[in-house]
This record gives C-alpha cells, sequence and structure tokens, in this order.
C-alpha cells in the first residue's frame, strides 16, 4: 500500500510540473467521454420521455386502425393501398360505427369501445376571437377509455350521439384562450360556422404522445360531426380499454375475430385493419433510441482511442525526457518492475482525470442542450460508470509500451544520456 502511494504521489508530481501538457494531453480523453455520456443521456432522455408519452395513453388501451400492419393472412403491411402476392392493388379498408357497435355487443375482454374520428384542425369562434382548433367526434365511453376526468359539467352522452346533438366538450387550454374568467360552460361557440352550445369542461391532462394534446382540443358527438361537419360516414380509429391488461394478446386475438367476421374477410385472408397498443410503440421507439444511443456512442468513442494514442506519444516523449531519472532510481536499487509500475501509474492517473473531466463535460453539453432545444437528456450512473472504465482502461492500454521501454532502459547507458 505504501508503493501505491508513492507511485501516486510521484506522478501526480511529475503531472504537476507540465500542467499544459497533461492537460492537452488529456483533452482527447476529456471530448471523448464527455461526447459518449451526453450522447448516451441524450438517448435515456429519449427514452424515457417515450415512455412517459405513452404510458400516459394508458398501457390497457389498444387502438384500431383501418389498413394493415401484420404479416399476411394476420393483416399486414403499411396503410393505404397494398399490393398482394400477385400483384394487384387491395383497399386498405375502412372502419365504421358499426364496427364498434359490434366489439362492445360481442367482445368478452373488452371494457368499453370508443370510435374515433381523429382531430381535425376546424375553425372556432366566440364573440370576437377565432381559431383554428382540434376537434374530435368521439361517443360516450371516450373518456372512460382515455381516462379523462370533467373540471365542470358532463361529457357526451349516448342520447347526444343518437340525436346528433350540437353539443362541445372543452379543453382547459381552450377554455382560458377563448374564455378567460367566463364559466364556459352553457356558452355557445362556432364551429365551422355552425353553433354548439358547450356542456363539460376537462380536467387539465397535458400533452400525450405523438403531439396530441387534449388540452387544446374540443370533443363532440362522433355522429354530429360525420353528419354535420366533415360529411363522412367513416371512423379513424377505434379506442378500447381492456378489462385485465394482462390479457393483451388474448384481447387482440378476439379483437381481430370479431372484426374478420364483421368485415367477411375470409380465412387466409389480409386483414383490412390492424390493432396496435401503447406497449408495442413502446417496444419499438425503445429499441430504435437504444440502437441510436449505441450507434452514436460508439462513433463519439472512437475519440477516446485518440485520445489514447495522444497519451502514449506523451508518455514516450516522457520517457526520453527522464531518462537520467530513471538511470539514477536503477542504480539506487529499482527493479524494473518499479519503473514500470510507475509510468503506468502516471498514464492511468492522466486518462482516468481526463475521464473526470470528461463527465463534467458531459453535464455541461447536457445543460446546453436542454437549454437551447427541446432535447431531454437524462445522465445514469451507467455511462458514467462505463466512460470512465474505457479511459482508465486505454490508460494502462497506452501506456504499457512507453513503460515497457521505460523499464527496459540500461541504467548506465540511462546515467550517460544527456
Amino acid at each position: 500500500m505504501k508503493r501505491i502511494f508513492e507511485n501516486l504521489k510521484v506522478a501526480f508530481k511529475s503531472l504537476n510540473s507540465n500542467k499544459l501538457r497533461a492537460f492537452l494531453t488529456m483533452l482527447g480523453i476529456i471530448i471523448g467521454v464527455g461526447s459518449v455520456v451526453a450522447v448516451m443521456s441524450v438517448g435515456a432522455g429519449a427514452t424515457a420521455s417515450i415512455t412517459q408519452n405513452l404510458q400516459s395513453m394508458g398501457t390497457n388501451v389498444i387502438t384500431i386502425s383501418p389498413g394493415r400492419a401484420e404479416p399476411r393472412g394476420e393483416g399486414g403491411g403499411p396503410m393505404g393501398r397494398f399490393g398482394d402476392d400477385n400483384g394487384e392493388t387491395i383497399d386498405a379498408g375502412e372502419l365504421h360505427l358499426e364496427d364498434a357497435t359490434a366489439l362492445h355487443a360481442k367482445a368478452t375482454l373488452l371494457n368499453e369501445v370508443a370510435p374515433v374520428l381523429n382531430g381535425r384542425n376546424s375553425t372556432i369562434s366566440y364573440m370576437s376571437w377565432s381559431g383554428q382548433v382540434s376537434v374530435t367526434g368521439t361517443t360516450q365511453d371516450f373518456l372512460t377509455v382515455e381516462g379523462y376526468k370533467m373540471a365542470e359539467g358532463n361529457f357526451i352522452t349516448e342520447s347526444d350521439v343518437s340525436n346528433l346533438s350540437n353539443v362541445a366538450v372543452i379543453g382547459n387550454t381552450i377554455a382560458e384562450d377563448y374564455f378567460g374568467k367566463i364559466d364556459p360552460v352553457g356558452e355557445i361557440i362556432k364551429i365551422n360556422g355552425k353553433n354548439f352550445v358547450i356542456i363539460g369542461l376537462l380536467q387539465t391532462v397535458g400533452a400525450i404522445g405523438f403531439g396530441a394534446n387534449p388540452d387544446n382540443s374540443i370533443y363532440i358527438p362522433i355522429t354530429t360531426a360525420q353528419n354535420k361537419l366533415y360529411g363522412t360516414d367513416t371512423v379513424d380509429s377505434i379506442a378500447a380499454k381492456l378489462k385485465n391488461e394482462n390479457q393483451l394478446d388474448a384481447s387482440i386475438a378476439e379483437v381481430k375475430s370479431i372484426l374478420r367476421i364483421q368485415h367477411r374477410i375470409l380465412p387466409g385472408e389480409n386483414n383490412d385493419f390492424s390493432v396496435s397498443s401503447p406497449t408495442q410503440f413502446l417496444e419499438t421507439a425503445s429499441s430504435i433510441t437504444q440502437i441510436l444511443s449505441l450507434a452514436l456512442g460508439g462513433i463519439a468513442a472512437i475519440s477516446l482511442l485518440v485520445g489514447g494514442i495522444g497519451i502514449m506519444n506523451i508518455m514516450f516523449v516522457s520517457v526520453t525526457e527522464r531518462t537520467r531519472e530513471i538511470g539514477i532510481r536503477k542504480s539506487l536499487g529499482a527493479k524494473n518492475r518499479d519503473i514500470l509500475i510507475q509510468f503506468l501509474t502516471e498514464s492511468i492517473l492522466l486518462s482516468f482525470a481526463g475521464g473526470v473531466v470528461g463527465v463534467g463535460f458531459a453535464y455541461l453539453i447536457s445543460w446546453v442542450l436542454k437549454s437551447l432545444s427541446s432535447l431531454n437528456s437524462l445522465i445514469t450512473a451507467t455511462p458514467i460508470i462505463l466512460a470512465l472504465s474505457f479511459s482508465t482502461a486505454i490508460g494502462l492500454i497506452f501506456g504499457i509500451f512507453p513503460a515497457m521501454r521505460a523499464s527496459r532502459l540500461s541504467p548506465v547507458d540511462s546515467l550517460r544520456y544527456e
């Protein structure tokens, strides 16, 4: 232990006598470690952000969309129009209110089913204020499926849907932007020139996945949206809440079975719809961000190798400069092993110190990215440990050759060296 402290003391003294050279030598390690940790922290932050957004959508909710996204025979391919194995074009298919009704009546593993006419930018006006707002058509079950809560008033009812009522539920942001301190419930707004009575105000939800923001949306009966505003008999998607989130696969299989019958799809034919869940999106998104983080981290790690080469060159220079010192130490009884360990200690100390400063540099990069952009970084212990371990290993690997050269110098030749 005493010898270790003595080696560290000599190493600190040697590096302190050449501060500028030591810093320039560490620069490659500093940049390398900082880049690796910063890149991996951005990847971890992106993964955490995606996870939070998708979990906010509910892990027990599935979404049925028109179009195929699965292998042949189970429904495959992107949404739109498709070519089959014979090169013929196949329609993507459509979803209707009757599909949601069939799922609600026949599915045993679903709690609630809500058809959705996804948010369409529409012109709304109230008194002298007007603007573009996302308007979503849906049914009474939407509130339960999505897990939203009312701050005031009521949500859309089954009667509203049946009677094509001109009623609307608004988000918190719209209430603040258009009504200020006025209670919006009971007020009349115009959507694309048609009067709607506000019957409810949602509690603040915040932004959810894929840019959607319920706080800045208006919800109206889906039948009203189809027949009075947008002129369509289809729905964009159907959201369904599972009775048991542990039965995700069984629930998806049941949904597919019901819809294949509903759409009169024969055995062996492709589905004209797809079923997805936030869990599937989460797995895919996490996999992509991890691959990108590793790839970018690997590229950044190249600078660590460059830093290691710099350390090796400087250590060779140090050996040459301290040839007489090595000769004196050997003449006083130092063995080759002692010289080897001494120079290795200096090399490892140099790279480890660079790694520590590099971690501080990574925190600085993360802070700048967070301040100047929307990138979210999350620095965890894992990349720090990996980067410091790698930088220390580089000091060991690239320091071994100069240390071996120093240990093999002849004491007589070293003392004669000028």
